[in-house]
C-alpha cells in the first residue's frame, strides 16, 4: 500500500528483540509487521525465526513444545527443524511416511542475525520467498565491536509506525513534553542550527560539540561530541564521545501491528561508574520515553478523524526525509534496482 495508505517497508532488516530474551532451548512467540512469527534458540546457541503456523490445521507452533532440536506441533505431533523442514509426521505409517517426500513440507523461514546483544530478522518482500538473500548488513554500534548493551528498555506504542518513528526524531517537541529537571527546565527556546548529510539508508546529524547540556550529558565530564544517525526502516544511533569515553544509544522502533509498535532502547558505554549509577538512571529513560509514548496516545484521538498533516520548514525536515527515504525503498524494492538516497547534506535551522 503506498500513498496516504500505512504499509510497511520489507526485504530490510528489522529489530526483533535483545538477545538474552531467547534462551537456548526456549522459544519466543512475536507478531511483526502483522505475520506470526515463532524464534527459537538450538543447544548450540544458535538463532533462528519460522512461521508460527503449522501447515496443518494452522494452529501456531508456539503452543507445541521445543527440545532445542525440533519444535513440535502440540495438536498432532508434527516436528519441524529450525530451517523450517518438516521431519516427523506421526500419524502416517511406515509406508505412507517412505511415499512422502517430508522436507518438501516447509515452514516460511526468515533470515536473522545476532551481534552486539542484539536479534535482527529480515522481513522478506514476497510472502512466498525461501532463503531470500539479505541486500543490506544489519544496523550496528560504532566503537563497541561485538560487546552487548549495558541497558535496555522495551516499550509499546499504540500507534502506527511512522508516528512512533517521527516522534522520537522530532527536534522541537523536547521543551513541550520533556519537562524533567533532569533533562532540561522549561526555558525560552534556542535558535539551533546543525548540519546534516545522507547516510546509508538514511541521514545524519552530523558531529559537532554539545555547547548546551544537559544534566546527563554534564555528567560525562569535558565537552562532548555527538553525531545522531537515522537509518530505515526506524534505527536512530546516538553515538556520544568525550576525550576519555564513549556513549552511545540505540534505538529502534518495529512494528507489530498497523495499531501498535514496539520500541527498544538500548545504551552502550566505557564510563565505569555509569554501572553505580544504573538503579537511578534506568527509571529516568523509563520516564522519558513514557513522555513520548504518552503524547502520542493523546495524538490518537486527533488522527481518528484523519486530518490533513503538515510538516513546516527546518524542524520537520527530517520527517519529510524519512517518508522520502521509505518512498524510494519501496520504489527501489518493487523495481528490483539499487537505493537512491533522496538526502542530500545541508544545513538545518529551528528553535527548541
Amino acid at each position: 500500500m503506498t500513498g496516504n495508505q500505512p504499509y510497511f517497508l520489507r526485504d530490510i532488516w528489522y529489530y526483533a528483540m535483545p538477545s538474552a530474551r531467547l534462551q537456548p532451548g526456549k522459544m519466543v512467540a512475536k507478531t511483526l509487521l502483522g505475520e506470526p512469527i515463532l524464534f527459537g534458540r538450538d543447544r548450540q546457541g544458535k538463532a533462528f525465526a519460522i512461521r508460527d503456523i503449522c501447515p496443518h490445521r494452522g494452529i501456531p507452533l508456539s503452543y507445541g513444545k521445543f527440545d532445542g532440536c525440533e519444535v513440535e506441533c502440540c495438536y498432532h505431533g508434527w516436528r519441524f527443524d529450525p530451517q523450517g523442514h518438516c521431519t516427523a509426521i506421526p500419524a502416517l505409517t511406515d509406508d505412507q511416511a517412505s511415499d512422502l517426500d517430508l522436507q518438501r513440507l516447509r515452514i516460511k523461514p526468515y533470515p536473522v542475525q545476532e551481534a552486539q546483544g542484539n536479534l535482527w530478522i529480515y522481513m522478506p518482500n514476497d510472502p512466498r520467498a525461501i532463503d531470500p538473500v539479505p541486500v543490506m548488513d544489519i544496523p550496528l554500534v560504532p566503537d563497541f565491536g561485538d560487546r552487548s548493551y549495558q541497558s535496555v528498555d522495551v516499550f509499546h506504542f499504540p500507534c502506527y509506525v511512522d508516528h512512533a518513528v517521527i516522534g522520537l526524531m522530532d527536534p522541537a517537541h523536547g521543551p513541550f513534553v520533556h519537562q524533567v529537571w533532569w533533562w532540561r527546565p522549561k526555558t525560552a527556546l534556542f535558535e539551533k542550527a546543525k548540519a546534516f548529510g545522507p547516510r546509508p539508508y538514511g541521514f545524519a546529524m552530523l558531529r559537532h560539540k554539545l555547547l548546551r547540556q544537559s544534566l546527563i550529558y554534564r555528567l560525562l565530564g569535558g565537552t562532548p561530541e555527538v553525531e545522531i544517525t537515522f537509518r530505515l526502516p526506524g534505527v536512530r544511533i546516538e553515538h556520544i564521545k568525550t576525550a576519555k569515553h564513549t556513549v552511545c544509544n540505540l534505538t529502534a522502533v518495529t512494528p507489530i501491528s498497523e495499531t501498535e509498535t514496539e520500541v527498544t532502547t538500548l545504551f552502550y558505554w566505557t564510563v565505569p561508574w555509569i554501572n553505580l549509577l544504573r538503579p537511578i538512571l534506568k527509571p529516568l529513560v523509563t520516564v522519558f520515553m513514557n513522555q513520548d509514548r504518552d503524547v502520542v496516545i493523546k495524538q490518537q484521538d486527533g488522527l481518528k478523524y484523519d486530518p490533513s498533516l503538515m510538516l513546516i520548514k527546518d524542524a520537520d525536515a527530517q520527517a519529510r526525509w524519512y517518508y522520502q527515504l521509505k518512498a524510494e525503498y519501496a520504489k527501489a524494492v518493487a523495481e528490483q534496482r539499487e537505493f537512491v538516497n533522496p538526502v542530500k547534506e545541508q544545513v538545518l535551522r529551528w528553535r527548541s
